[in-house]
């Protein structure tokens, strides 16, 4: 793959909670400048991003319920929503984890369903023909048999990719999480590896393993990497 491709594979994310508003304006910068997938923020800072945006062909990304993901369904919808009306054109929405291992699979659908149906009504309102939306399931908290359930909930939902990590739960995205996600996704369904992907050969190990996103805040290292024409 050309340089230009995989960066135009990554999610440049700036989400820690002390990240300011200056944070987020480079962020959109390094993200325009680099011709990324998306600049990923929390959903506080999607009006500010989306302005810085506007003329780069990049895309805000918001993340919902994040990092925990316990928040209410409803809960989630809102901020779903009011994220697109601020210019958000991706959601990462962590799913609902306690939910899922407490086998309410019910509420694990739900709760992804909505953030999906959510997506659809207010792209309506602001005019656009879709908001992608992945479903973070932090495999790093789930046993085998939950990841492949979280994995199949998720894709029941109408997600358009499913999702490693937060980035800030007890484990990273792995080589063999990515490539059971993608045995178990549809061809239609993207995956996104992020957490601790911070080389370039991080970047290769994941897309290898099948990811199709690649969620990371080291994409200045990364774009240094390919300039010099190291894997």
């Amino acid at each position: 793959m050309r340089p230009e491709e995989i960066l135009g594979l990554i999610d440049h994310s700036v989400l820690k909670p002390d990240a300011t508003a200056d944070d987020v304006i480079r962020a959109c910068e390094l993200g325009a400048r680099y011709g990324v997938a998306a600049v990923c923020i929390n959903s506080c800072w999607v009006e500010l991003a989306a302005q810085h945006l506007h003329e780069s062909g990049v895309p805000a990304g918001a993340a919902i319920g994040f990092p925990l993901g316990a928040t209410t369904p409803r809960v989630k919808a809102g901020e779903a929503y009011n994220a697109v009306l601020d210019g958000a054109r991706e959601l990462d929405m962590v799913i609902n984890i306690g939910a899922l291992k407490s086998g309410d699979l019910e509420l694990v659908r739900d709760d992804i369903q909505g953030v999906v149906d959510t997506s659809v009504e207010a792209a309506e309102v602001v005019g656009v023909e879709c908001i992608v939306v992945k479903a973070i399931l932090e495999m790093c908290y789930l046993t085998e048999a939950e990841k492949r359930t979280a994995v199949m909930t998720a894709v029941e939902a109408g997600v358009d990719f499913v999702k490693t990590s937060t980035g800030f739960g007890p484990g990273e995205a792995t080589t063999e999480d990515v490539a059971l996600m993608r045995e178990l996704a549809p061809p239609e369904v993207g995956v996104k590896a992020a957490g601790g992907i911070r080389s370039l050969d991080d970047v290769v190990m994941m897309l290898e393993a099948g990811a199709s996103r690649i969620g990371t805040s080291s994409t200045a290292a990364i774009a240094q990497g390919l300039q010099r024409g190291g894997r």
